[in-house]
């Protein structure tokens, strides 16, 4: 055998450990490629941190750490019309309990009135469900014909604010659901729906799939 032969058996013999450490590093580094990979495409729909809104007049924002369900509890809208929440899916919903007598309520009605109006060609619904009972149904209609482009919806059994998973502590209690129908936040006491932090807020669920 010569020399050169002999030389390269021996050069070979002192890689082999090496190629072994070198192919073991690779395949370690692929796999964690992959799985970041992985992570971020069976990443769960709406795992977005809604959190950072929760400041100014949204500093009492409540943010739940899993989304939660929303009630299938039938309210009406003004021409008596049975509707569900889900009917709603696909759109995020700003779902505001509120009363005639109820002054925070009446308060922030315009703020809502405008978040809708700055959203109109976006699959966006601002739903205030009054919980007056019936023979103050002209009341409602009256505050709704105030604050256009909203929309008369009645709940005047209380079965929302009791069948919402907490309960409602009070109103005006405000309940944001995204396009799949999740509670995502809700704010209990009134807020400026159309402050830069809500109107934030409601960018980043519209911006979900």
């Amino acid at each position: 055998m010569s020399q050169f032969q002999s030389e390269r058996d021996e050069a070979a013999r002192k890689l082999g450990p090496l190629k072994w450490v070198i192919g073991a590093a690779l395949l370690i580094g692929v796999a964690a490629v992959l799985y970041v990979i992985a992570q971020a495409s069976f990443k769960p729909a709406g795992a977005l941190d809604l959190n950072e809104f929760k400041k100014a007049s949204l500093a009492k924002l409540d943010v739940p750490a899993q989304p939660r369900a929303a009630p299938a509890t039938v309210f009406t809208d003004g021409a008596g019309k049975p509707h569900t929440l889900a009917d709603f899916k696909g759109q995020v919903v700003v779902m505001n309990l509120w009363a005639t007598w109820c002054a925070p309520c009446k308060k922030e009605m315009p703020t809502l009135a405008r978040l809708q109006g700055a959203y109109a060609t976006q699959p966006l619904k601002v739903l205030p469900i009054s919980v007056d009972r019936d023979s103050d149904l002209n009341l409602v209609q009256a505050e709704m014909a105030a604050n256009p482009p909203l929309q008369v919806y009645r709940d005047p059994g209380y079965k929302l604010s009791f069948e919402l998973d907490p309960r409602a502590q009070g109103y005006p209690t405000t309940v944001l659901y995204d396009k799949q129908g999740r509670e995502r936040a809700r704010l209990a006491g009134p807020a400026e729906w159309d402050s830069p932090e809500a109107r934030a807020l409601v960018e980043a669920l519209l911006r979900e799939h």
